[in-house]
């Protein structure tokens, strides 16, 4: 595929866009890359390829490079370059591990914060997504990302914001091949977190996050067993 096929980023009838916009563009492109298995763990990501592949400038990306260095998904090597980071099975579980403990935490903060309106919204999308043939797995991973980001980016403490996005990270980071096999979980398992927010059930929404993020653990035990 030659570079102006592999762009990821339209620029229709030569629209003007901002950096924060190209910015934000090349972010969701590279982390969808980085979902893919389409850039190679532990390999230096070369800034000038990447910023023709998406089509932007080498600003915006080093600006997504940056987000996405501060949410755990790249770290830099001994010569300054972004590589993506390689994560084992034990990272993953022991991330698991604190998840457990502070995501429920962080879901109990957003009741009464969250509306029902965005709680509906993201029911709609977790739904088509289950429902969709064939299988989408980046459009999996957009939806889990939108149950899990109503109440860790939205639970109001900046700090335990930064640390389960860093967790998160490391999540999709695990090369679980059958991540098909946690549509239907996943999907059931939201659900329960989406009927506690809405109902505004503080001892539901803790009990329905860590039970989700428990079975994610076992998954990944029998997933490499």
């Amino acid at each position: 595929m030659g570079m102006k096929e592999a762009r990821l980023i339209p620029d229709p009838d030569g629209v003007r866009r901002s950096a924060s916009t190209l910015s934000q563009q090349a972010y969701l492109a590279l982390a969808d890359l980085i979902r893919r298995r389409e850039l190679p763990s532990e390999a230096p990501l070369v800034e000038m390829q990447l910023a023709e592949r998406l089509g932007v400038s080498r600003t915006p990306l080093r600006q997504a490079l940056q987000r996405l260095e501060s949410e755990g998904l790249l770290r830099k090597d001994a010569n300054r370059s972004f590589v993506i980071r390689r994560v084992e099975l034990k990272e993953y579980l022991q991330s698991l591990r604190v998840r457990e403990i502070l995501e429920p935490e962080a879901a109990a903060l957003v009741i009464g914060r969250v509306s029902s309106d965005e709680v509906e919204r993201v029911r709609k999308g977790l739904i088509r997504v289950r429902d969709a043939k064939p299988y989408d797995m980046l459009a999996h991973w957009r939806s889990d990302d939108e149950v899990h980001n109503l109440f860790i980016r939205g639970c109001g403490n900046d700090v335990l914001t930064r640390i389960l996005l860093s967790l998160r990270g490391t999540t999709q980071l695990f090369e679980i091949e059958r991540l098909v096999d946690r549509l239907e979980p996943d999907s059931a398992e939201h659900e329960r977190i989406l009927d506690a927010l809405a109902a505004g059930d503080l001892k539901g929404v803790r009990k329905s996050v860590a039970s989700h993020i428990n079975s994610l653990f076992r998954f990944a035990v029998e997933a490499v067993g």
